[in-house]
């Protein structure tokens, strides 16, 4: 199992002495190995959604993409190996990179009928059927902001659209992203990725103009392993999903993180490239329990 000094980067040491909560830091560290624990294994074959984050080699961009499959197209193939059967669509911004063999990757498999979600950071190589991560870190995470779905139905005959990019939110997109309660965010350093998840009731993340998101960064685990990232290297992924039609819009830009004199902290987004994709996840979810640990967003 790897040691907390070789688990947290100076990024995130800086922003975790900076709050105060190095030693809680190092508590929860100690749960992060490089091992895939057969409870883990179970989770992963029964997951029908992964979130992967990397930066684009083409164009050193960072994004957050969604695969979809029948359960067991995500499934544990060593102690130490993730395997994915499919890979991306030609045209999303990571297709190069999950092609292109030592990616640095990170994964986010999250389950919302039970409110649990792991992580599992590596580096790629494509397969014969898609790619497999070798694990450098596998860790859970708590369930706080993430809304609970009962259920989700395959959706058979559901085919992506063609896939639309900007450089501007346009105002069906901003009117999206305020009426989310979830959205997932890759971020990069030097040795590695990391793909995270956001949650709040609706309205806690904003668009402030075109091209310029705001969140308020709640209370987590103690790592600040997101913040930690974009301490050191802004470039930053965004990924957010319709439930229900399974449109996504990922955006790439920049984020840097402000500290009020209050003790709250909170991210600015600033967009580069916006990537609209019309029923490119063939799920239906059920409508949301909002976490009971959500705050309020401010009016």
């Amino acid at each position: 199992m790897e040691t907390t000094t070789r688990v947290y980067h100076a990024g995130s040491r800086a922003v975790q002495d900076r709050v105060g909560v190095r030693e809680a830091a190092d508590h929860v560290g100690r749960s992060i190995g490089p091992g895939i624990k057969p409870v883990a294994a179970a989770f992963l074959e029964r997951r029908p959604l992964l979130v992967v984050g990397a930066a684009a080699p083409e164009t050193g961009r960072v994004w957050a993409s969604p695969l979809a499959g029948a359960p067991g197209f995500v499934r544990a193939t060593g102690p130490r190996q993730l395997s994915v059967t499919g890979g991306l669509r030609p045209a999303d911004p990571l297709a190069t990179a999950l092609a292109t063999g030592g990616t640095h990757v990170g994964t986010l498999a999250l389950d919302p009928c039970t409110r649990r979600r792991m992580r599992l950071n590596g580096r790629s190589r494509p397969t014969p059927r898609g790619f497999a991560v070798e694990a450098d870190r596998v860790f859970a995470n708590c369930p706080k902001y993430l809304q609970k779905r009962e259920s989700y139905e395959v959706v058979a005959d559901r085919e992506p659209g063609e896939s639309r990019r900007t450089r501007r939110l346009t105002d069906a997109q901003r009117a999206f992203v305020d009426s989310a309660d979830t959205f997932f965010i890759a971020t990069v350093h030097e040795d590695g990725a990391e793909a995270g998840h956001r949650g709040g009731n609706p309205g806690f993340v904003r668009t402030v103009s075109p091209t310029e998101l705001t969140w308020r960064d709640y209370p987590g685990n103690a790592m600040f392993l997101t913040l930690g990232n974009l301490a050191v290297d802004p470039r930053a992924g965004l990924l957010f999903l319709d439930w229900t039609t399974g449109a996504t819009l990922l955006l790439t830009g920049e984020a840097r993180t402000e500290f009020t004199s209050g003790g709250e902290r909170r991210v600015r987004f600033t967009l580069t490239e916006a990537v609209d994709t019309p029923r490119a996840v063939p799920l239906r979810w059920s409508a949301p329990a909002y976490s009971p640990a959500n705050p309020t967003p401010p009016g």
